[in-house]
């Protein structure tokens, strides 16, 4: 009989990628447990927006990953109880000058060459897409593919229907400590838990998680703001994003001005089901100080007003700041950890992690298992950062 406080599988961290691998675990009936120390969703995945988008990702493995993932969502739709709004409109870029119109008519050609759904915007389309766009936007790009969902009603939908297939789930439970001996020893401060294998999902707080095995993990909270604007006529139907987003989020040079290069802010705007809407992004390294700045929230204002200068009378009810889980070359870890055999890491998604926690939760549990994996796993691997440089 198992005990309560036992499991095959322990999983930390109940954000969308910890609700997405105990779906997965749970389904495939592996005996499977998660703990969060606060409350689902209470961490990054209830303080970003809701895009499952290829758009912005990097050409090859990084589209190639999150296509997969957008195929999986979809089909997770028939099996997960609780509904999450999931809208599949497609998502836009928009460009600022004729210098960002070149590279999207680039990114278009090598996007569709990987077999994408991509279409350059001309200024006719942009205009047809929005009666708030100004006049200048020389136009842009669209993925027809993208989606909207909502990530706290996802984690919700996921964890919900993995305690059908028999997930234990722990809330309030924080991690205090973790030994190694046959099987994990997970102290907590709601008592003591022991697993086979350990998943760590913790996300911006994964490197914690790993100290507590003498592991370093080099993910780093990057830190973002976001912008709720009040109901009122919808802005746009779908999701859109400045060019620039790209630059910023791959630290390429791009043409702006010095405050909203300095706080890396770029246009996001995400129409939510209720009607309100979700305006972004600024990006930058700020350790956990989580303290909405007024001048990131200004630069925002006045970017979203380059594009939408039509809103400058609207209301914003409030800002909020998240974490994003960043690593150096943007890819995430999903692996396995060969030091300490049974140990898995899933994390560093940085603002992707609403993309692509449906693959991830599968590769987890495929990794856990010892299958083969639904996508090659070689770039995610946990080793990549410390592989030596030969001379």
């Amino acid at each position: 009989m198992a005990h309560k406080n036992h499991a095959e599988v322990a999983i930390i961290g109940g954000g969308i990628m910890g609700s997405a691998i105990a779906y997965y675990v749970s389904k495939a009936g592996m005996d499977c447990m998660l703990i969060e120390k606060n409350d689902i969703a209470s961490g990054t995945s209830s303080r970003c927006d809701g895009n499952v988008t290829i758009v912005d990702k990097d050409p090859g493995f990084d589209s190639k990953m999150s296509l997969v993932s957008q195929e999986l969502t979809l089909a997770l739709k028939d099996d997960l109880n609780i509904p999450f709004e999931y809208r599949e409109l497609g998502s836009i870029l928009v460009c600022d000058n004729d210098e960002e119109m070149e590279a999207a008519t680039e990114w278009v050609k090598i996007q569709k060459e990987a077999g994408l759904k991509f279409n350059v915007l001309d200024r006719e389309d942009i205009r047809q897409e929005s009666p708030y766009f100004a006049d200048d936007i020389p136009g842009g790009l669209e993925c027809e593919t993208d989606s909207l969902i909502n990530p706290y009603l996802y984690c919700y939908s996921l964890v919900e229907r993995a305690k059908q297939y028999g997930l234990k789930l722990h809330t309030q439970t924080e991690v205090k400590n973790i030994k190694k001996q046959d099987d994990f020893i997970i102290e907590t401060t709601n008592g003591t838990f022991t697993a086979e294998k350990v998943v760590n999902a913790a996300g911006v707080w994964a490197p914690y998680i790993g100290k507590m095995l003498d592991i370093d993990i080099p993910i780093i909270p990057r830190k973002g703001h976001i912008m709720v604007g009040s109901r009122q006529k919808p802005v746009m139907m779908r999701n859109v994003m400045e060019f620039g987003y790209l630059m910023n989020k791959f630290q390429r040079e791009r043409i702006a001005d010095p405050e909203t290069l300095k706080h890396g802010v770029a246009l996001v705007l995400e129409p939510t089901e209720s009607q309100n809407f979700l305006l972004g992004s600024s990006r930058e390294f700020a350790g956990f100080d989580g303290r909405v700045d007024i001048n990131v929230v200004k630069t925002m204002a006045k970017r979203a007003l380059r594009f939408f200068p039509k809103m400058n009378d609207f209301n914003m009810i409030r800002a909020y700041t998240g974490f994003r889980p960043w690593t150096e070359d943007h890819l995430p870890i999903v692996s396995s950890v060969e030091e300490v055999p049974g140990f898995f890491i899933a994390a560093g998604h940085e603002g992707d992690g609403i993309s692509l926690a449906t693959v991830t939760g599968k590769l987890i549990e495929e990794l856990v298992a010892e299958k083969e994996t639904i996508i090659p796993v070689d770039p995610l691997r946990f080793d990549r950062f410390k592989k030596v440089p030969t001379a």
